[in-house]
Protein backbone atom coordinates (compact mmCIF):
# COMPACT_ATOMS: atom_id res chain seq x y z
CA UNK A 1 0.00 0.00 0.00
CA UNK A 2 1.63 3.24 -1.01
CA UNK A 3 1.73 6.01 2.19
CA UNK A 4 1.93 9.81 2.44
CA UNK A 5 5.28 11.04 0.56
CA UNK A 6 6.21 12.30 4.57
CA UNK A 7 9.85 13.16 5.42
CA UNK A 8 11.64 10.99 7.54
CA UNK A 9 13.86 12.65 10.22
CA UNK A 10 17.61 11.89 8.44
CA UNK A 11 20.58 10.53 10.24
CA UNK A 12 22.68 13.53 10.61
CA UNK A 13 19.58 15.72 12.08
CA UNK A 14 19.32 12.76 14.56
CA UNK A 15 22.87 12.88 15.27
CA UNK A 16 22.28 16.94 15.93
CA UNK A 17 19.87 16.72 18.15
CA UNK A 18 21.42 13.91 20.33
CA UNK A 19 23.80 16.61 20.63
CA UNK A 20 21.57 19.51 21.38
CA UNK A 21 19.49 17.67 23.97
CA UNK A 22 22.94 17.76 25.72
CA UNK A 23 22.21 16.70 29.42
CA UNK A 24 18.75 16.90 29.63
CA UNK A 25 18.28 13.46 28.32
CA UNK A 26 20.23 10.73 29.85
CA UNK A 27 22.15 7.74 27.68
CA UNK A 28 20.39 5.18 29.23
CA UNK A 29 21.98 1.91 29.59
CA UNK A 30 21.57 -1.56 27.25
CA UNK A 31 21.58 -4.83 29.29
CA UNK A 32 22.72 -8.44 27.36
CA UNK A 33 19.87 -10.48 28.37
CA UNK A 34 21.60 -14.26 29.10
CA UNK A 35 19.45 -16.69 31.69
CA UNK A 36 18.49 -20.12 31.86
CA UNK A 37 15.06 -18.88 32.38
CA UNK A 38 15.01 -16.62 29.28
CA UNK A 39 16.40 -19.23 26.92
CA UNK A 40 13.80 -21.97 28.08
CA UNK A 41 11.10 -19.61 26.91
CA UNK A 42 12.93 -18.59 23.81
CA UNK A 43 13.85 -20.39 20.29
CA UNK A 44 17.58 -21.93 20.35
CA UNK A 45 20.15 -19.37 19.62
CA UNK A 46 18.46 -16.51 20.09
CA UNK A 47 20.28 -13.44 21.92
CA UNK A 48 18.47 -10.26 23.53
CA UNK A 49 19.57 -6.87 24.04
CA UNK A 50 17.09 -4.65 25.87
CA UNK A 51 17.68 -0.68 25.99
CA UNK A 52 16.72 0.28 29.28
CA UNK A 53 14.93 3.15 28.59
CA UNK A 54 12.92 3.57 31.63
CA UNK A 55 15.95 5.06 33.52
CA UNK A 56 15.49 8.21 31.41
CA UNK A 57 13.93 11.07 33.08
CA UNK A 58 10.72 11.42 34.42
CA UNK A 59 10.41 7.49 33.83
CA UNK A 60 9.88 7.05 30.05
CA UNK A 61 10.96 7.45 26.46
CA UNK A 62 9.01 10.62 26.16
CA UNK A 63 11.31 13.60 26.90
CA UNK A 64 13.17 13.24 23.83
CA UNK A 65 10.29 13.95 22.30
CA UNK A 66 8.62 16.63 24.19
CA UNK A 67 12.12 18.36 24.37
CA UNK A 68 12.42 18.25 20.91
CA UNK A 69 9.52 20.18 20.04
CA UNK A 70 9.59 22.35 23.30
CA UNK A 71 13.00 23.74 22.40
CA UNK A 72 11.83 25.10 18.94
CA UNK A 73 9.26 27.20 20.77
CA UNK A 74 9.47 30.73 20.47
CA UNK A 75 10.03 33.29 23.57
CA UNK A 76 6.42 34.59 23.28
CA UNK A 77 5.02 30.87 23.67
CA UNK A 78 7.54 30.14 26.15
CA UNK A 79 5.67 32.88 28.47
CA UNK A 80 2.11 32.04 27.14
CA UNK A 81 3.24 28.32 28.49
CA UNK A 82 2.12 24.55 27.03
CA UNK A 83 -0.55 22.37 27.23
CA UNK A 84 -0.84 18.54 26.78
CA UNK A 85 -3.33 15.59 27.30
CA UNK A 86 -1.89 12.31 28.80
CA UNK A 87 -2.64 9.22 31.09
CA UNK A 88 0.67 9.75 32.18
CA UNK A 89 4.10 9.19 30.72
CA UNK A 90 3.62 11.94 28.24
CA UNK A 91 2.37 14.44 30.92
CA UNK A 92 5.28 13.98 33.36
CA UNK A 93 8.17 14.56 30.23
CA UNK A 94 5.80 17.75 29.15
CA UNK A 95 6.59 18.44 32.82
CA UNK A 96 9.60 17.73 33.40
CA UNK A 97 10.82 19.63 29.46
CA UNK A 98 9.11 22.76 30.69
CA UNK A 99 11.19 22.75 33.69
CA UNK A 100 14.65 22.86 31.13
CA UNK A 101 12.98 25.61 28.31
CA UNK A 102 11.72 27.65 31.23
CA UNK A 103 8.08 27.55 30.40
CA UNK A 104 5.03 26.59 32.50
CA UNK A 105 2.76 23.45 31.55
CA UNK A 106 -0.77 22.67 32.47
CA UNK A 107 -1.60 19.12 31.48
CA UNK A 108 -5.31 17.50 31.27
CA UNK A 109 -5.46 14.57 32.34
CA UNK A 110 -8.52 11.63 32.59
CA UNK A 111 -9.73 10.93 35.95
CA UNK A 112 -8.97 7.62 35.58
CA UNK A 113 -5.22 8.06 35.12
CA UNK A 114 -3.09 5.93 37.69
CA UNK A 115 -2.55 8.30 41.10
CA UNK A 116 1.08 8.09 41.24
CA UNK A 117 1.39 9.64 36.85
CA UNK A 118 -0.99 12.67 38.25
CA UNK A 119 0.77 13.21 41.66
CA UNK A 120 4.67 12.79 39.47
CA UNK A 121 3.25 15.14 36.89
CA UNK A 122 2.45 17.61 39.94
CA UNK A 123 5.94 17.24 41.38
CA UNK A 124 7.65 17.81 38.45
CA UNK A 125 6.07 21.07 38.49
CA UNK A 126 2.91 20.94 36.15
CA UNK A 127 -0.89 21.96 36.64
CA UNK A 128 -2.75 19.26 36.30
CA UNK A 129 -6.42 19.33 34.95
CA UNK A 130 -8.45 16.11 35.62
CA UNK A 131 -11.72 15.52 33.02
CA UNK A 132 -13.94 12.41 33.34
CA UNK A 133 -12.57 10.99 30.54
CA UNK A 134 -9.90 11.20 27.23
CA UNK A 135 -12.46 12.95 24.84
CA UNK A 136 -13.46 15.33 27.15
CA UNK A 137 -9.54 15.96 28.09
CA UNK A 138 -8.82 16.84 24.63
CA UNK A 139 -11.85 19.37 24.75
CA UNK A 140 -10.38 20.95 27.70
CA UNK A 141 -6.84 21.22 26.04
CA UNK A 142 -8.16 22.72 22.86
CA UNK A 143 -9.47 25.21 25.38
CA UNK A 144 -6.63 26.26 26.64
CA UNK A 145 -4.76 26.78 23.56
CA UNK A 146 -7.85 28.73 22.83
CA UNK A 147 -8.17 30.90 25.92
CA UNK A 148 -4.68 30.80 26.87
CA UNK A 149 -2.85 30.95 23.80
CA UNK A 150 -0.58 27.96 24.79
CA UNK A 151 1.01 25.78 22.40
CA UNK A 152 0.14 21.97 22.43
CA UNK A 153 2.83 19.38 22.50
CA UNK A 154 0.90 16.16 21.08
CA UNK A 155 1.93 13.22 22.65
CA UNK A 156 3.03 11.28 19.77
CA UNK A 157 2.56 12.79 16.10
CA UNK A 158 4.78 15.47 14.19
CA UNK A 159 8.43 15.37 12.58
CA UNK A 160 9.65 16.73 15.80
CA UNK A 161 8.68 14.14 18.06
CA UNK A 162 9.70 11.34 15.40
CA UNK A 163 12.99 13.26 15.98
CA UNK A 164 13.21 12.89 19.16
CA UNK A 165 12.33 9.23 19.59
CA UNK A 166 15.16 8.74 16.89
CA UNK A 167 17.85 9.61 18.95
CA UNK A 168 16.74 6.42 20.54
CA UNK A 169 17.10 4.12 17.90
CA UNK A 170 20.65 6.13 17.19
CA UNK A 171 21.72 6.01 20.62
CA UNK A 172 20.57 2.07 20.95
CA UNK A 173 22.19 1.20 17.93
CA UNK A 174 25.54 2.64 18.90
CA UNK A 175 25.89 1.13 21.91
CA UNK A 176 24.32 -2.44 20.44
CA UNK A 177 25.80 -2.88 17.58
CA UNK A 178 24.83 -4.97 14.41
CA UNK A 179 20.94 -6.19 15.02
CA UNK A 180 19.23 -8.45 13.32
CA UNK A 181 15.93 -7.75 14.29
CA UNK A 182 14.32 -4.61 17.02
CA UNK A 183 10.84 -4.64 18.75
CA UNK A 184 9.33 -1.49 19.37
CA UNK A 185 6.11 -1.34 21.35
CA UNK A 186 3.27 1.28 19.63
CA UNK A 187 0.50 3.52 21.24
CA UNK A 188 -0.14 5.93 18.69
CA UNK A 189 3.15 5.07 17.12
CA UNK A 190 5.27 8.05 17.81
CA UNK A 191 8.48 6.07 19.36
CA UNK A 192 8.24 3.35 16.77
CA UNK A 193 8.10 5.83 14.02
CA UNK A 194 11.08 7.79 15.07
CA UNK A 195 13.07 5.19 15.69
CA UNK A 196 12.18 2.47 12.32
CA UNK A 197 13.11 4.98 10.92
CA UNK A 198 16.58 5.77 11.72
CA UNK A 199 17.63 1.68 12.55
CA UNK A 200 16.27 1.35 8.53
CA UNK A 201 19.38 4.22 7.71
CA UNK A 202 21.87 2.97 9.80
CA UNK A 203 21.17 -0.67 9.18
CA UNK A 204 18.89 -1.59 6.24
CA UNK A 205 18.97 -5.13 7.32
CA UNK A 206 17.30 -5.21 10.49
CA UNK A 207 13.66 -5.88 10.77
CA UNK A 208 11.67 -3.70 12.68
CA UNK A 209 8.90 -5.14 14.58
CA UNK A 210 5.92 -3.15 15.90
CA UNK A 211 3.87 -4.71 18.92
CA UNK A 212 0.54 -3.28 20.44
CA UNK A 213 -1.84 -5.33 23.15
CA UNK A 214 -4.68 -7.03 21.28
CA UNK A 215 -7.12 -4.18 23.19
CA UNK A 216 -5.84 -1.38 21.64
CA UNK A 217 -5.00 -2.65 17.48
CA UNK A 218 -5.23 1.11 16.18
CA UNK A 219 -2.05 0.46 13.90
CA UNK A 220 -3.00 -2.46 13.13
CA UNK A 221 -6.13 -1.40 11.97
CA UNK A 222 -4.75 1.45 9.77
CA UNK A 223 -2.08 -0.92 8.37
CA UNK A 224 -4.83 -2.77 6.91
CA UNK A 225 -6.98 -0.01 5.91
CA UNK A 226 -4.06 1.53 4.18
CA UNK A 227 -4.65 5.07 6.58
CA UNK A 228 -4.75 6.01 9.85
CA UNK A 229 -7.73 4.74 12.11
CA UNK A 230 -9.50 5.27 15.04
CA UNK A 231 -10.66 2.63 17.41
CA UNK A 232 -13.87 2.68 19.30
CA UNK A 233 -13.19 1.09 22.86
CA UNK A 234 -9.48 0.72 24.48
CA UNK A 235 -8.97 -2.81 26.53
CA UNK A 236 -5.64 -3.41 27.84
CA UNK A 237 -4.03 -3.15 30.74
CA UNK A 238 -1.33 -1.16 28.93
CA UNK A 239 -2.76 2.02 29.51
CA UNK A 240 0.49 3.76 27.87
CA UNK A 241 -0.68 2.15 24.73
CA UNK A 242 -3.73 3.21 24.76
CA UNK A 243 -3.85 5.56 22.05
CA UNK A 244 -7.48 5.74 20.25
CA UNK A 245 -6.53 6.68 16.87
CA UNK A 246 -3.30 6.79 14.48
CA UNK A 247 -2.34 10.07 12.92
CA UNK A 248 -0.74 10.75 9.17
CA UNK A 249 2.60 11.67 10.09
CA UNK A 250 3.18 8.45 12.49
CA UNK A 251 1.93 6.29 10.69
CA UNK A 252 3.76 6.96 7.49
CA UNK A 253 6.89 6.52 8.79
CA UNK A 254 5.82 3.42 10.65
CA UNK A 255 4.21 1.60 7.44
CA UNK A 256 7.29 2.84 5.47
CA UNK A 257 9.80 1.66 8.17
CA UNK A 258 7.94 -1.23 9.84
CA UNK A 259 8.79 -4.59 8.80
CA UNK A 260 5.77 -6.29 10.46
CA UNK A 261 3.24 -6.04 13.17
CA UNK A 262 2.24 -8.68 16.28
CA UNK A 263 -0.44 -8.25 18.92
CA UNK A 264 0.14 -9.68 22.67
CA UNK A 265 -2.60 -10.68 24.89
CA UNK A 266 -2.64 -8.70 28.50
CA UNK A 267 -1.93 -12.30 29.98
CA UNK A 268 1.44 -11.83 27.62
CA UNK A 269 2.43 -8.78 28.86
CA UNK A 270 1.46 -9.86 32.98
CA UNK A 271 3.91 -12.87 31.98
CA UNK A 272 6.97 -10.31 30.50
CA UNK A 273 6.69 -8.07 33.35
CA UNK A 274 6.89 -11.22 35.67
CA UNK A 275 10.08 -12.67 33.99
CA UNK A 276 11.78 -8.84 33.79
CA UNK A 277 10.93 -8.60 37.42
CA UNK A 278 12.59 -12.45 38.18
CA UNK A 279 15.32 -12.07 35.91
CA UNK A 280 16.82 -7.91 35.82
CA UNK A 281 15.08 -7.21 38.32
CA UNK A 282 13.22 -4.61 36.20
CA UNK A 283 9.95 -3.23 37.88
CA UNK A 284 8.27 -2.07 34.65
CA UNK A 285 5.28 -0.76 33.34
CA UNK A 286 2.93 -2.57 30.77
CA UNK A 287 3.82 -0.84 27.96
CA UNK A 288 7.64 -1.48 29.01
CA UNK A 289 7.16 -5.51 28.41
CA UNK A 290 5.19 -5.23 25.45
CA UNK A 291 8.78 -6.12 23.25
CA UNK A 292 9.55 -8.88 25.53
CA UNK A 293 6.13 -10.50 25.71
CA UNK A 294 6.19 -9.92 21.16
CA UNK A 295 9.93 -12.13 21.37
CA UNK A 296 8.74 -14.71 23.57
CA UNK A 297 4.96 -15.41 21.86
CA UNK A 298 4.42 -14.08 18.31
CA UNK A 299 7.79 -13.54 17.03
CA UNK A 300 9.77 -17.09 18.86
CA UNK A 301 9.74 -18.58 16.25
CA UNK A 302 10.38 -16.10 13.28
CA UNK A 303 13.49 -14.87 15.41
CA UNK A 304 15.09 -17.67 16.16
CA UNK A 305 18.82 -17.50 16.24
CA UNK A 306 18.64 -13.93 15.67
CA UNK A 307 20.30 -10.60 17.45
CA UNK A 308 17.16 -8.90 18.70
CA UNK A 309 16.94 -5.53 20.49
CA UNK A 310 14.06 -4.36 22.68
CA UNK A 311 12.99 -1.30 24.04
CA UNK A 312 12.36 -1.41 27.75
CA UNK A 313 10.59 2.04 27.06
CA UNK A 314 9.26 3.07 31.22
CA UNK A 315 8.42 2.09 34.33
CA UNK A 316 5.91 4.71 35.76
CA UNK A 317 3.46 2.17 37.55
CA UNK A 318 2.92 2.54 41.23
CA UNK A 319 3.52 -0.92 43.61
CA UNK A 320 -0.13 -1.81 43.99
CA UNK A 321 -0.91 -2.39 40.66
CA UNK A 322 2.52 -3.73 39.72
CA UNK A 323 2.27 -6.74 42.46
CA UNK A 324 -1.40 -7.45 40.87
CA UNK A 325 -0.03 -7.44 37.20
CA UNK A 326 2.89 -9.58 38.09
CA UNK A 327 1.20 -11.65 40.30
CA UNK A 328 -0.89 -12.71 37.35
CA UNK A 329 2.06 -13.38 35.42
CA UNK A 330 4.71 -15.54 37.49
CA UNK A 331 3.02 -18.65 37.27
CA UNK A 332 4.74 -19.63 34.63
CA UNK A 333 8.21 -18.20 35.97
CA UNK A 334 10.18 -21.23 37.27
Amino acid sequence: MNTAPVRAPSVDEVETALVELGDHILTTPIWHWRSQRLARRLAPDTRVVLKLELFQHAGSFKPRGALCVMRCLDRPQLQRGVTAVSGGNHAMAVAYAAQIVHTHAKVVMPKTANPARVQASRELGAEVVLTADIASAFAEVERHQREEGRAFVHPFEGPLTALGTATLGLEFLRQAGDLDAVIVPIGGGGLCAGVASVVKQLQPRCQVFGVEPEGADSMHRSFAAGAPQKIDQIGTIADSLGAPYALPYSYALCRRYVDALVKVTDAELCAAMALLFADAKLAVEPASAAATAALLGPLRERLAGARVGLIVCGANIDPDKFHQHVTAGRAGIV
